[in-house]
């Protein structure tokens, strides 16, 4: 969730959040942390059109617009996919659809995610984050 911080800040801190655990087993259990934190989705909004389609594990996410900023939440039923939604949002969540869309997300590559993915997980992370893109590009002003 946007906290203040710049949309380039916070991937910033991301990264530099990342960079503290020196292997993968350890920055794996800080996305399974990260999803636990998320908050609980409602279970009335798990509704076929919020499902991510892409994804080999079931992904909701919800969109909502707040004055010029949109408002994400999501879950999953894998704690893996939900860490990674927990870090999509952390960038995209409180953003303008314009920041939204001019945000190239280099996140992921900096923190490693696309290496250490396996290919159905960074097809299932590519949806989500064509998802949120598209949520954007329709709710632009």
């Amino acid at each position: 969730m946007s906290g203040g911080e710049s949309i380039e800040e916070a991937q910033r801190e991301l990264v530099e959040e990342f960079e503290f655990f020196d292997d993968w087993m350890d920055r794996y259990e800080h996305i399974i942390d990260l999803g636990r934190k998320l908050p609980v989705y409602p279970e009335d909004r798990k509704t076929e059109d919020r499902k991510v389609k892409g994804c080999q594990a079931q992904v909701w996410l919800d969109v909502t617009r707040d004055g010029e900023v949109l408002r994400f939440i999501g879950t999953s039923d894998s704690t893996i996919v939900a860490g990674l939604i927990a870090i999509l949002l952390r960038i995209y969540d409180g953003r303008s659809a314009e920041q939204i869309l001019a945000t190239e997300p280099d996140f992921l590559r900096d923190i490693g995610l696309e290496d250490h993915l396996s290919p159905t997980r960074s097809n299932g992370l590519h949806a989500m984050l064509k998802t949120i893109k598209a949520h954007a590009a329709q709710l632009r002003s």
